[in-house]
């Protein structure tokens, strides 16, 4: 029940204050990047400079930053609740919290449709720039519209579904635990030329936490067209169609139906760091990309969160009811 409560508040605390800047510093995710960044160096420096010692290297990373995220946690809170177990909840809490990114990556979207509608072109490309790996400087009106709707569909597995999730299976450190893996993925998963092969265990390992809560998401993104009045039957159709388009297992899911709820077509080529990367397109396009679509898209996420939320937590109630009778 502990775990539920502290999944719940952190739920709550983020819908209502996303990430305050105050708290950066002290962010897991920022400090999770500080590791990342200390261990490449020292693994690069160590192990010999070929294909050999850089696939060892993204190894002992994708063993070392998860495993020890989860083992550290764990282990603050079963020390600090034995001086006082309110402090060990209120720090849970906090971390369930810092977990969740559904009010932050609504701001930031609406930031990019702010900027849109009542600056430039340039000020809006700067805007997604903030949510997005491509290059932003290319991307027409629309382009900056998509890119902000990719996000939020993306981002809707991996910052919300999924972190989620594994709040709900192991507490605040076992969704500390994904969120390693996460921006591990997002820091060193890169098919180029200095992370072929060292991001090779990291990109592997996000490919499979996430092959479940990719798909749950997707689901949750189709039902909540339905709540919001979206086209949820052709977010089934695109979704079934499109959602293995991607090279990743898991990037089409939210993305395809997303698409199809609003009737858009997505992704498809685009620059990454300075290269035009061929990319197939997802959805039928019936129109263009306008942008109230980044609000309907946001809309999408947060009835999606919450419905995921409650079966998430439904689901814990029933599986401790269980264990208690047994």
């Amino acid at each position: 029940m502990r775990i539920l409560i502290a999944a719940i508040c952190g739920y709550m605390l983020d819908l209502l204050l996303g990430d305050p800047a105050a708290l950066t510093s002290i962010h897991p995710v920022v400090l999770m990047g500080h590791c990342i960044k200390a261990l490449e160096k020292t693994l690069r420096n160590l192990l010999p400079k070929n294909r050999n010692g850089e696939l060892a290297g993204g190894i002992i990373l994708a063993a070392v930053l998860p495993a020890g995220t989860l083992v550290l946690s764990g282990g603050i809170l079963r020390l600090v609740n034995r001086i006082s177990p309110l402090l060990s909840f209120l720090t849970a809490c906090l971390w369930c919290w810092q977990a969740l990114a559904v009010k932050n990556l609504c701001d930031e979207a609406e930031r990019v449709r702010l900027a849109l509608e009542e600056g430039t072109l340039s000020e809006a490309r700067a805007a997604v720039s903030r949510i997005v790996g491509r290059d932003t400087e290319v991307l027409d009106r629309s382009g900056v519209i998509r890119a902000a709707i990719e996000t939020v569909a993306e981002s809707f597995s991996d910052g919300i579904v999924a972190p989620m999730m594994y709040m709900l299976i192991g507490g605040a450190p076992l969704a500390l635990c994904y969120k390693a893996v996460n921006t591990m993925d997002s820091m060193v998963g890169y098919k180029n030329e200095r992370y072929l092969y060292f991001g090779r265990a990291a990109a592997g390992l996000d490919d499979a936490v996430n092959f479940i809560p990719s798909r749950f998401a997707a689901c949750l993104l189709i039902w909540a067209a339905k709540i919001c009045g979206e086209d949820s039957a052709n977010a089934k159709r695109i979704w079934k169609r499109d959602r293995r388009k991607h090279p990743s297992p898991n990037s089409a899911q939210c993305e395809a139906a997303m698409a199809g709820a609003l009737g858009l077509r997505l992704c498809g080529p685009a620059h990454y760091f300075g290269e035009w990367v061929e990319k197939p397109w997802i959805g039928d396009g019936i129109r263009e990309a306008e942008t109230d679509d980044i609000r309907r898209a946001c809309r999408l996420d947060r009835a999606g969160s919450l419905l995921g939320f409650l079966l998430l937590c439904l689901l814990r109630l029933m599986g401790s009811a269980m264990v208690g009778t047994l």
